[in-house]
């Protein structure tokens, strides 16, 4: 029996969590990923979580979030033991190389830009799930 992938993304843009949802659900896994708003919320997310109930396979940062951007909370997640081993993928919309940098320092596995389209939305939704199952990698940010 395989295990169930759990994915947490956290986004302020209520249109850009509709968006992956609705690919998610297209794809049929929308029972895999979990939604918050912002990077308190991240935080109170895994905070609720006993264990032995597994920790997200993977978690989602928009950049740019009110309370605790992306970077912050990319910072707090790697600073804290019981979250640091969980892998972090920044998804924004920006290309700022600056930002891509720091999040790569700071522990981020990669940096993806948010998709334009559905179908790139799709493909962009198969591969965080193909990542937490271990079937891709996303390419390196320079």
């Amino acid at each position: 029996m395989s295990k169930k992938i759990n994915i947490l993304l956290a986004d302020d843009d209520v249109e850009d969590r509709f968006i992956i949802g609705d690919a998610f659900e297209t794809i049929g896994l929308a029972d895999c990923i979990q939604f918050v708003e912002d990077g308190e919320k991240v935080l109170s997310y895994l905070g609720t979580i006993d264990t032995p109930e597994p920790l997200p396979n993977l978690v989602i940062l928009d950049l740019n979030m009110p309370k605790l951007n992306g970077t912050q909370t990319l910072k707090l997640l790697k600073e804290d033991q019981r979250y640091s081993d969980i892998p972090v993928i920044i998804f924004s919309t920006s290309l700022n190389e600056l930002e891509m940098q720091e999040c790569m320092h700071l522990g981020a596995n990669s940096y993806v830009i948010k998709p334009v389209t559905f179908d790139e939305c799709i493909d962009t939704a198969r591969r965080f799930y193909n990542f937490c199952k271990g079937t891709y990698q996303f390419p390196s940010v320079q």
